[in-house]
């Protein structure tokens, strides 16, 4: 059994960390060199449907599954395989508190400037939003990438 949930917590903090590291070396870059109102628009559309059923699937199981693999008792867990499944867990709920402290307020802010367009230009819109939201999404994504990292190495330990 935990040695399913290891894998598992492999799989899942993988699958995030990957998804991760496409918005901060593909889609962000892309979105960079569209206009502000091109901007605006599709990250308002990004914030509407990412969040949904995958998405919160993987979101959740990246907590979940560590959490799970950790709870199980392991007659021969080595003190190396439990701190490095335990530093990935730190890891994964740092992406998380990044992620629910620093983009989601952005993102309920970037939406929220949808309902009144002349008095939140597109341009000021971005400005207030881009910079910050990379900054912490490249650090969300350090964590994510670096969770996996641990959580594979506790795999192999």
């Amino acid at each position: 059994m935990a040695s399913a949930l290891l894998a598992l917590a492999v799989v899942f903090t993988g699958l995030y960390a990957g998804m991760m590291l496409i918005f901060l070396t593909g889609i962000m870059p892309a979105m960079a060199r569209l206009t502000d109102g091109q901007f605006v628009t599709a990250m308002r559309r990004l914030n509407e449907e990412v969040p949904r059923g995958l998405f919160l699937l993987v979101f959740l199981a990246e907590v979940a599954f560590p959490v799970a693999a950790l709870a199980v008792p392991v007659d021969d867990r080595s003190d190396t395989h439990m701190w490095l499944l335990v530093a990935g867990l730190i890891c994964v709920v740092l992406n998380h508190l990044v992620t629910v402290a620093g983009n989601i307020p952005l993102n309920n802010a970037l939406a929220s400037s949808e309902a009144s367009p002349e008095t939140h230009p597109d341009t000021a819109v971005r400005e207030a939003f881009e910079s910050r939201w990379n900054r912490f999404h490249a650090v969300r994504t350090l964590f994510a990438v670096g969770g996996f990292a641990l959580i594979v190495s506790a795999s192999l330990s």
